[in-house]
């Protein structure tokens, strides 16, 4: 999975490849979107169903003095998106396009399972105007990625050199439990999410000449590319619903 989620093509530099007027590509990223699109509708009706649905709810969720927590159910199902994404960096380096698909849904399923807790924080109007948000920033960032000839490498590594840090930052703040640290967190994932979705865009477009025609081997990244934009999307609307959203 790693050859898929770090670099692209650098023998075609960004500023030189014309996409606009090449029907395979657009179909390559059509292929992403959808994916992305497909896999935002499961994860909203299973965060409805975990968070909203009272049998499952039950399963997941406990109401306490001070709000809702998670039970030891609910814990394992916030964890294991990142166990899944951590297992197949090492266990799937030759997907097949069948393989990196079931990897795809699998995600989509545990990180929509595990959004249930949104809906019982915070008002569902804020929850859907959140989501536009989010969707019409992706749309922009997303369509600058695809059409810049400006090479965004350096700015992605330095991207994901962020995104290290903010994660050490937040796992910190959960012991800590500090509302300007939280604060700052989101505000620093609002702009590194945001900058990845637009260079995540540019290396998937010039992977996909990299790529050469291999049909299986576009299948593998359009599972991938949809994988990594649209973790993107739903880190960057929580962030959003952090920092705006209207708690009940």
């Amino acid at each position: 999975m790693s050859d898929y989620n770090h670099g692209y093509a650098r023998s075609i530099p960004a500023d030189r490849a014309d996409m606009s007027v090449d029907a395979g590509l657009r179909s390559f990223m059509l292929g992403v979107y959808n994916k992305v699109a497909l896999g935002l509708v499961v994860s909203a009706v299973l965060a409805y169903i975990t968070g909203q649905f009272p049998p499952v709810r039950d399963l997941l969720y406990v109401q306490t003095a001070r709000g809702w927590g998670m039970t030891t159910l609910g814990m394992v199902v916030a964890f294991a998106p990142l166990a899944v994404i951590l297992f197949g960096m090492f266990a799937m380096k030759n997907a097949s396009p069948k393989s990196s698909g079931v990897f795809y849904w699998t995600i989509v399923a545990l990180i929509g399972a595990g959004l249930g807790g949104i809906t019982l924080v915070y008002t569902g109007a804020s929850i859907f105007q959140t989501f536009l948000i989010t969707a019409t920033a992706f749309g922009g960032l997303s369509l600058f990625g695809y059409t810049t000839k400006k090479d965004l490498t350096g700015f992605g590594s330095f991207l994901l050199v962020g995104l290290i840090g903010l994660i050490i930052a937040s796992v910190v703040n959960i012991f800590m439990q500090n509302s300007m640290m939280q604060f700052i967190i989101s505000v620093l994932g609002v702009f590194i999410f945001a900058g990845l979705i637009a260079y995540d865009t540019q290396r998937l477009k010039m992977q996909y000449y990299d790529l050469g025609g291999d049909q299986a081997a576009m299948g593998v990244a359009t599972n991938y590319g949809a994988l990594s934009l649209y973790i993107n999307f739903i880190n960057l609307f929580q962030f959003l619903l952090q920092l705006f959203g209207d708690r009940r």
